[in-house]
């Protein structure tokens, strides 16, 4: 269990680490600040000595997230996709962050992949590179070619990082704690919730096994689409703390030579980005949860290759309904069926007004759909959407961070690529596509059959399962209920193969 003082301790820290780096309360913002709020930011920024001055606000910030560490360095991933927000040159000066950060030593990453797979190097590799191709928060990966000549990346999590990962979870949660107690007007973020919802995508991070489970279910999903692709993962090569996979072609996004590329197709790479993305959570219920630059490699004209599959989203079959009704409603500019799917998934609270919630979204939509995107301010957008949330009281679903949070960086990815990228037109195809099978007359009879088997079933074990005070069933008894359960069930047959006859 976490040390609160320990935590308390490491909190103070952060808080000093973004002063220091006048991170806090930067002073470009002072001409929003009200008065008060300025005196005490320029006053710590003098208590903060020269560092607090030098350099850009992205710069400054991108140094305070690393020292904070890889939770504070995975903020920064999200924040340097949003270059439509925060403007080019403080999305450029975190891009670092991504996967160039300080590496550790080739002969540790040795060491660590001999510990973990228990053999020798030379019994998988021909070739190792010491020399890291890319350093993120968590991990670092290697070039390597297997014995059978295959060239391989070989992920490798930092030493240590385990601790550090926990000691940044108890800060976040004491943070958490502290926000809720001392600021009722963000509860309805659920502070706390958040926290565990992030924790546990986290921990889930730091077990390469996970990761190559998700890398190649998600490389099968992908397969069916053709949006994106994964390479294949070599299991010999998988353990708690490494990861070997075949090479990725193409170059990375977050190369600044990507797009430069001869042939390259900007705005069909920047579909296939939001595409990809679509297609995984709808049609599949599992999506790569952590598509920025550095996790994506590109070849003209507009192929992608997704790397790094530690964070990983899923959406229940509600959800994805849910999810498609509300972009299908804002494509067609139906503001009603949105504000009816916010309330159906209980978004909104079912006290608040259906009519008066779609006049809100109509609000937020119409400026924006069919635009282009360089037409757009996100930031006002986003700015937008928040006052809404808190208008209609919605609280903060930790269940769809994961979705919110990749839906945040995927449009900021597709926007770095095709400024004029259309996201409401780029979606369209798979919403639509989504949309006509499932909520088609063959597919509502197929759920309607599904109900009612499982209805069936549950009468059958309620049957079987007499009060404890019973403990004789008549043989009669059971024979009843089994033919009820079992009238249901052809009843359903019937009408659902009537309702295939008639629909094909």
């Amino acid at each position: 269990m976490a040390n609160p003082i320990a935590s308390g301790v490491r909190l103070m820290a952060a808080g000093w680490v973004l002063i220091r780096h006048d991170a806090l309360a930067p002073r470009e913002l002072d001409p929003f600040l009200p008065p008060a709020a300025r005196w005490i930011a320029a006053g710590l920024r003098v208590f903060a000595g020269r560092a607090a001055s030098e350099g850009r606000p992205g710069q400054r910030v991108a140094r305070a997230l690393q020292k904070l560490g890889p939770v504070a360095i995975k903020l920064g991933q999200v924040l340097a996709t949003r270059a439509d927000v925060f403007g080019l040159e403080f999305a450029n000066d975190l891009g670092h962050l991504k996967d160039r950060l300080p590496p550790f030593p080739g002969p540790v990453a040795r060491a660590e992949i001999e510990a973990t797979l228990g053999r020798r190097l030379d019994e998988l590799f021909i070739d190792f590179d010491d020399e890291p191709r890319g350093a993120a928060s968590l991990a670092q990966a290697h070039a390597a070619i297997l014995k059978d000549g295959r060239r391989v990346a070989v992920k490798i999590l930092r030493p240590r990082i385990e601790r550090r990962v926990a000691d940044d979870i108890a800060v976040m949660r004491l943070g958490a704690g502290m926000v809720h107690a001392l600021a009722p007007v963000a509860r309805r973020l659920e502070p706390r919730a958040f926290v565990d919802t992030v924790a546990a995508s986290l921990l889930l991070e730091l077990d390469m096994r996970m990761e190559a489970g998700a890398a190649d279910e998600l490389g099968a999903v992908m397969g069916k689409d053709h949006y994106m692709s994964a390479p294949a993962v070599v299991w010999e090569g998988v353990g708690r703390r490494c990861l070997t996979m075949e090479w990725a072609t193409g170059m990375k996004l977050s190369d600044p030579a990507a797009m430069s590329q001869p042939g390259m197709d900007r705005r069909s790479l920047a579909d296939n980005v939001v595409r990809a993305f679509l297609s995984q959570a709808l049609d599949h219920g599992v999506f790569h949860a952590d598509l920025h630059e550095g996790n994506l490699f590109v070849t003209a004209p507009d192929r992608l290759v997704a790397v790094d599959f530690g964070i990983v989203g899923r959406l229940s079959r509600d959800e994805r309904r849910y999810l498609a009704e509300i972009l299908w409603g804002f494509i067609n500019r139906d503001y009603i069926q949105v504000a009816r799917a916010h309330f159906d998934a209980g978004y909104v609270p079912g006290h608040q007004s259906l009519e008066l919630f779609a006049q809100a979204l109509r609000s937020v939509g119409e400026p924006v759909i069919g635009r282009p995107a360089s037409e757009v301010s996100m930031g006002r957008l986003l700015g937008q959407l928040f006052e809404i949330t808190a208008l209609f009281d919605m609280h903060l679903r930790p269940e769809l961070v994961l979705l919110q949070k990749t839906m945040v960086t995927v449009e900021g990815v597709a926007r770095r690529i095709d400024p004029d990228n259309d996201l409401w037109a780029a979606a369209q195809p798979v919403v639509e596509r989504w949309m006509t099978r499932e909520l088609s007359p063959l597919n509502r009879a197929r759920e309607a059959l599904d109900q009612i088997v499982t209805a069936a079933r549950a009468i059958v074990r309620l049957a079987e399962a007499p009060p404890a005070e019973v403990r004789i069933e008549s043989t009669r008894d059971s024979r009843a209920s089994w033919a009820l359960a079992w009238s249901v069930v052809a009843a359903a047959l019937a009408a659902t193969a009537f309702a295939l006859q008639y629909w094909s």
